[in-house]
């Protein structure tokens, strides 16, 4: 609530804050750099960092990689004390430190002025010269606000040198009978959590005093306002008060959070941004040029580290933390390592620089001159690798980078986290896997589970397979490709030659429009609330007979009575399990609803019966065999229209060619 003061009382607490600054006041501070410990101790201290006088207590240590460092630690007090009240507040409190050079402020025009105020030992006038080409301020105007305030006793000789000298300053030039009871009136509002102070000033009566600079800045400190005071405001108010108005007079310093560090790529690691090198107006893909080479001590990224967040302050001076920004480990991968400062990752060998998975690898490429079989045993590199011949039944091949096969594919494993490229074809034989963090290329795949995060591309047939893609599935190389049979899932779009068999037999299933794994995950979570459901069905059975044997016979033996208690405690749990599931199943299912993806299938040649499109949950049966057709959604019905081009660009660039075998 707001309060008042008298011109007494203020005078004597100008009086005691004037006692009380004199003392000097320290602090203790912390930074990553004796620079920001300075300027912690700044705003602690309410001074700049020009006027600090410090000892260091503790001696800041880097560290390595964010572990083992310390702070730099000061014992920081003011050179010198202060003989104000406010000696004002430095809004930049970093000052001393890598200071712009001054830049001359432009010189605008402004008229000079003549303000009167009424205090305690008479009328005082002061008069500001003009700025620029601003005229200067007459007698008539001084004289004019005399008038105004009623005053009549004054001198004009020293009227008529205040205008003349303008020195802006306040001069006593005459006197009035002063009636202390009709002073002006001021109140204070500390509001925004206290980091704004408002005041209100009730104009004097006749014979009353006006308020001035040093009598606000007092009132203030009376009303626990010690941080942000606008001076600038505070010398308005004295020279042309504003009544009856809530006027902004302090704000507090908000804290400023610091910087998290952050990662500065010296590659590319969008490779979809690499250039393609093109012969004649077309691409060559054996000269794709995706692998980014990079020497042995060349610089691969590097770290700017976090920054210390800067605490603020409130006008009542209360301390508000500032969070510090959060430190990050350097993304090692393999074949690199980091500079002495510990900032910088450079390349241990020569290799391909790629960013897989949050680490910056650099890749050398791992060459199998013939089959992968009995003679090598499965593989796992961290790495690309190049295969020569064949993949055979029963064995599998992992890499971190592209695995590239030049033969054919049995009924094996393949995993890579970057691309799969299969030259000829995969013959899965009913327990094939293919997973791919890219794209899978192949020349055509039967019988196989592919799971790519990107596309599946094939160049001919893709037959009885579950294929799920991130993106597309093509099968488009040649005017025979088609999709016969199996389960396909993307998000996007797929795209045949035709779709189906001829002669039936074989259901083929194509879903798009929406997240594949999601749509997995929503499958595997329906399952599990059946089981659970069956599960609850037949506790609420046994629990209903136990509950109607008590009902009938007013109690249960104890043993009895163990087993009900025990069954409606597993229903609990078994009900909130499902409730889980299906909180979890809605929430996926409100993810695929907003998806902005359209999804379409289209099928450049003929489209057989036995088919089944779906299109987000909408599912649509093809009874009759259809040509050169798009399917896509529209009000919520499966709808078609004549064939779309396919968008060739995945095409026209082609499955990367990380290495060259030879």
């Amino acid at each position: 609530m707001a309060t008042r003061i008298g011109l007494d009382a203020v005078r004597e607490l100008m009086r005691r804050y004037l006692d009380e600054d004199g003392d000097k006041r320290s602090v203790v501070a912390e930074g990553a750099t004796i620079e920001e410990a300075l300027r912690s101790a700044a705003v602690q201290l309410d001074c700049t960092v020009a006027r600090i006088e410090y000892e260091v207590l503790q001696k800041g240590v880097q560290g390595f990689v964010g572990i083992g460092g310390k702070p730099w630690k000061i014992s920081a007090y003011e050179a010198a004390a202060r003989q104000k009240v406010e000696a004002g507040i430095e809004e930049e409190f970093g000052a001393g430190f890598d200071e712009p050079t001054e830049l001359k402020p432009i010189q605008r025009d402004v008229d000079g002025q003549a303000f009167v105020r009424l205090a305690s030992d008479g009328a005082l006038l002061k008069v500001i010269p003009p700025k620029g080409r601003g005229k200067r301020a007459t007698e008539k105007q001084a004289l004019d606000k005399l008038h105004a305030r009623t005053i009549h006793d004054f001198d004009e000789s020293l009227v008529k040198t205040a205008v003349k000298e303008a020195t802006a300053e306040w001069i006593l030039v005459g006197s009035f009978i002063a009636n202390p009871a009709a002073d002006a009136l001021l109140t204070v509002e500390i509001a925004q959590q206290e980091m704004e102070a408002r005041v209100m000033i009730t104009p004097p009566q006749p014979g009353g005093c006006d308020l001035s600079r040093d009598v606000i800045l007092a009132y203030l400190r009376n009303n626990k306002v010690v941080f942000g005071v606008i001076e600038e405001v505070l010398q308005e108010l004295e020279d042309a008060p504003r009544y009856k108005e809530s006027i902004l007079v302090a704000q507090g310093q908000r804290a400023e959070n610091g910087e998290d560090a952050r990662i500065q790529f010296l590659f590319e690691t969008d490779r979809t941004k690499l250039n393609l090198e093109e012969k004649n107006g077309k691409v060559d893909y054996k000269e794709l040029h995706l692998v980014q080479n990079v020497v042995e001590g060349q610089a691969l990224a590097r770290k700017v580290p976090a920054r210390q967040g800067v605490p603020g302050r409130t006008v009542t001076g209360k301390m508000l933390p500032a969070k510090n920004g959060k430190d990050i480990p350097l993304p090692l991968g393999k074949n690199v390592h980091t500079s002495e400062d510990g900032l910088t990752i450079i390349a241990d060998v020569n290799g391909e620089a790629t960013y897989i998975n949050s680490k910056i690898n650099v890749e050398t490429v791992y060459t199998i001159n013939g089959d992968i079989d009995l003679k090598t045993g499965n593989q796992f590199f961290l790495g690309t690798i190049v295969i020569t011949g064949n993949v055979e039944d029963g064995f599998s091949v992992k890499a971190t980078g592209n695995i590239e096969v030049r033969g054919n594919v049995g009924k094996a494993e393949i995993s890579a986290e970057g691309d799969v490229i299969v030259h000829q074809g995969v013959m899965g034989k009913g327990a094939g896997l293919i997973v791919a963090g890219k794209s899978v290329w192949a020349k055509f795949i039967e019988n196989a589970t592919v799971t790519a995060g990107e596309n599946v591309v094939v160049n001919t047939n893709i037959i009885n397979c579950e294929i799920t893609a991130e993106k597309r599935i093509l099968c488009t190389g040649n005017k025979h490709a088609a999709i016969i049979g199996g389960r396909y899932r993307a998000c996007e779009e797929i795209n045949a030659k035709s779709i189906g068999s001829p002669t039936g037999g074989a259901e083929t299933i194509l879903e798009v429009g929406s997240d594949p794994k999601s749509k997995v995950k929503m499958d595997e979570l329906e399952g599990k609330q059946k089981v659970l459901q069956r599960q609850l069905d037949e506790l609420d059975k046994n629990i209903y007979t136990l509950k109607e044997t008590k009902r009938q016979r007013k109690t249960l033996p104890d043993d009895k009575q163990a087993v009900l208690d025990e069954l409606v405690h597993k229903h609990d749990e078994i009900a909130a399990e499902i409730a889980s599931f299906k909180a979890e199943y809605d929430s996926l299912q409100a993810y695929l609803n907003n998806l902005k993806v359209r999804g379409k299938v289209s099928v450049s040649g003929r489209i057989y019966p036995g088919t089944e499109v779906v299109i987000r949950d909408i599912r649509e049966k093809i009874k009759n065999e259809h040509k050169g057709l798009t399917f896509y959604l529209e009000n919520m019905m499966v709808k078609t229209t004549r064939y779309e081009e396919l968008d060739d660009d995945i095409l026209r660039k082609g499955p990367p060619d990380a290495h060259k075998a030879d």
